[in-house]
C-alpha cells in the first residue's frame, strides 16, 4: 500500500463476491430494490441517538434548537451528495478509509479508518447511557441509576460480543422499523397537548445557545457514508443511488424535525431532559408511556450496540495485519478497548465530571474527523455539483469539529497516530479493500 491516491482511484470490481478467511468465496447477498436499498440507509441513519437529542438540544438552546436541528439538515444534505457521488464513483473501495486515500493518500486513509473505529468504540457507551436513562427514568429513578443500568446493559453486550452473536440486518431493520413507529406514535399522540406558548422566549440562551446546540446534533447524522457498501448491492447503482439517498435524507428529515419540534411544543420548559422520547410518551398514554419507551429503548440499545462492535470488530481485522489470529483478533481487541473506554467515561459521568453533552461529544468529534477527511478528499476527486458540496460542506464540518470542545484532541490524537503509523504488510489484499467487506455490517448502521 503506498501513500498515494493512485491505487484507490481504479475503478473496483463492486460486484465480486468478497473472500473469506480461509480463502474460499461467500454467498454473494441478494441484489436490492430502491425500496429496500432506501430501508437499509434509513436503517443506517436513525438508532438509539435519536432517543437523546432532541433534548440536549432543547437544553442548550430552548425553543431555537429548531434552527440547529434545521441546519444540520441542510449540511447533512450536502454530505449526502458528497457521498452519494463518491459511491458512485469509486463504488465500495474500502469506505470511508478508501474515499479519503482516494484524494489524500494512504495515510489520510488510515486517519479515517481509525477515526471511524474509535467512533464506534467512543460511541458504545453513549448508547448504553441512552438506554439506561430510559429504564431509570421509566422506574422514577435518579441519574445514578441512570449510570449503573447504562454499565449494566454495556456489560451484558460486551458479553454477548464475546460469545459472537451478531444480529442480522433484518433484524435490525425491524428495530429501526419500531423506532419509527415509536417515534411517529410519541409525536403524533402528545400533539393535542401542544402549546403555542412554549415557543417563547424563542432564544432564551441567545446565538450562542445555537452554536452549543448543533455540535451534539451531528451524533444523529452519522451513517451516510452507508453508500460505500450499497454500491454492491444495488442493479444499476449510478440510477438507484440518488433516488435511495434522497428518500433517506427526506424521512430521516422529517422524523428528526417532527420530534424537535414536538419535544418543544408538547414538553415546554421541561423539554430538556434526557429522555424527552419517554416524556412525549406519557403525554400520548399517561404513566404507561414511559415503560413502552424504556422497553422499547433497551431493546434496541443492545441490539444496535452489538451491531456496532461486530462491525468495528470485522472493521479492525481488516485494518490489522493479515495473520495466523486473523477473525479473532477484532471482537477480543474490540470488547477490551470498549470496556477500557467505556468504564471510565461511565465513572466521569456518574461523578459529574463529564456531562451527558460531553459525552456524546467524543464519538461525534471522531465521526466529524472522519467526515473532514472524506469531504476534502471529494473536493479533489469529484467534480461538478457534487465537488461543490464537498467544497460547501468541508469548511462546516471543520467548524462543528472545533465546537465540540476537548474531544477534538482526542480525535487529532487518533488521527496522527494512524496517519504516522508504519503501514501494515498485506499481501494482496490492502486493508481500503478488505475494509470494504465489512462495511455490510458498518458500526455507523444504525447509530
Amino acid at each position: 500500500m503506498t501513500d498515494t491516491a493512485s491505487a484507490p482511484r481504479t475503478r473496483p470490481r463492486t460486484r465480486s463476491r468478497p473472500f473469506s478467511r480461509r480463502g474460499s468465496r461467500s454467498p454473494a447477498p441478494a441484489l436490492l430494490s430502491t425500496a429496500g436499498a432506501s430501508a437499509l440507509y434509513v436503517g443506517a441513519l436513525l438508532g438509539p441517538s435519536l432517543l437523546l437529542l432532541p433534548g440536549l438540544a432543547a437544553r442548550a438552546a430552548g425553543p431555537a434548537s429548531l434552527l440547529a436541528w434545521l441546519a444540520l439538515l441542510g449540511l447533512s444534505g450536502l454530505i449526502a451528495v458528497v457521498f452519494c457521488a463518491l459511491g458512485t464513483r469509486l463504488g465500495s473501495s474500502g469506505g470511508v478509509a478508501g474515499y479519503t486515500a482516494a484524494g489524500l493518500g494512504a495515510r489520510a486513509g488510515r486517519a479515517a479508518g481509525w477515526c471511524f473505529l474509535a467512533g464506534v468504540v467512543a460511541g458504545a457507551p453513549v448508547v448504553c447511557l441512552i438506554g439506561g436513562s430510559y429504564a431509570a427514568a421509566a422506574v422514577g429513578a435518579d441519574g445514578g441509576a441512570a449510570v449503573r443500568a447504562g454499565l449494566v446493559l454495556l456489560a451484558l453486550v460486551l458479553a454477548v460480543r464475546l460469545l459472537g452473536v451478531r444480529t442480522g440486518a433484518g433484524l435490525q431493520l425491524a428495530l429501526v422499523s419500531a423506532l419509527v413507529g415509536l417515534v411517529l406514535f410519541a409525536v403524533l399522540g402528545a400533539a393535542p397537548t401542544a402549546r403555542a406558548a412554549h415557543w417563547t422566549p424563542f432564544l432564551p440562551h441567545g446565538w450562542s445557545g445555537v452554536a452549543r446546540a448543533a455540535p451534539p446534533l451531528m451524533f444523529a447524522f452519522v451513517g451516510w457514508e452507508a453508500a460505500a457498501s450499497l454500491t454492491t448491492r444495488l442493479r444499476d447503482p449510478r440510477r438507484q443511488l440518488r433516488r435511495v439517498v434522497l428518500i433517506a435524507f427526506a424521512v430521516t428529515s422529517l422524523l428528526c424535525l417532527g420530534l424537535a419540534a414536538a419535544t418543544v411544543a408538547v414538553l415546554g420548559p421541561g423539554a430538556g431532559g434526557s429522555v424527552p422520547l419517554a416524556d412525549l410518551m406519557r403525554a400520548a398514554v399517561g404513566s404507561r408511556g414511559p415503560l413502552l419507551a424504556a422497553g422499547a429503548a433497551v431493546v434496541l440499545t443492545l441490539a444496535a450496540t452489538n451491531t456496532y462492535l461486530t462491525g468495528a470488530a470485522a472493521l479492525l481485522d481488516a485494518l490489522l495485519p493479515s495473520g495466523p489470529a486473523a477473525g479473532r483478533r477484532g471482537p477480543l481487541a474490540v470488547v477490551a478497548a470498549t470496556a477500557l473506554t467505556g468504564v471510565p467515561l461511565f465513572a466521569l459521568v456518574g461523578t459529574g465530571v463529564l456531562t451527558t453533552a460531553q459525552l456524546v461529544a467524543v464519538p461525534t468529534a471522531l465521526f466529524l474527523t472522519v467526515y473532514l477527511t472524506c469531504t476534502a478528499a471529494a473536493v479533489r476527486v469529484l467534480d461538478g455539483t457534487a465537488r461543490l458540496a464537498a467544497a460547501a460542506s468541508c469548511p462546516a464540518v471543520l467548524a462543528l469539529l472545533l465546537g465540540t470542545g476537548w474531544p477534538v484532541l482526542a480525535a487529532a490524537a487518533v488521527a496522527f497516530a494512524a496517519a504516522l503509523a508504519p503501514a501494515p504488510r498485506t499481501g494482496d489484499h490492502p486493508p481500503f479493500e478488505r475494509s470494504a467487506a465489512v462495511q455490510e455490517g458498518s458500526p455507523a448502521s444504525g447509530v
